[in-house]
């Protein structure tokens, strides 16, 4: 009787969780830099001239756009090095 899981080739690695992990976390960051861009964006362009954007949740909505997209790319670099550093360990084994 077949298995529900997929056995990996031997060439394969196997994804970990970590990897999995980060990379949604990447992800996630990247989706909510992109919505509070929007956020900005639709506040500007409603007409919210009397709108303080240094009061409230705005000043963290900017610090997201900023700070995100620089974390979710460090979190892809990880992943990338981690990558490479278990497939190094796994070629010199064979």
């Amino acid at each position: 009787m077949p298995s529900s899981t997929p056995t990996p080739s031997p060439g394969d690695l196997p994804v970990r969780r970590i990897d999995r992990i980060l990379a949604f976390m990447s992800l996630g960051l990247l989706v909510l830099s992109i919505a509070c861009f929007v956020a900005i964006i639709v506040g500007t362009w409603s007409g919210m001239k009397q709108a303080d954007y240094g009061t409230g949740l705005w000043p963290i909505v900017s610090a997201i756009v900023y700070i995100a997209p620089i974390v979710a790319f460090l979190l892809l670099v990880t992943v990338l090095i981690m990558t490479f550093i278990r497939k190094a360990r796994v070629g010199r084994d064979r």
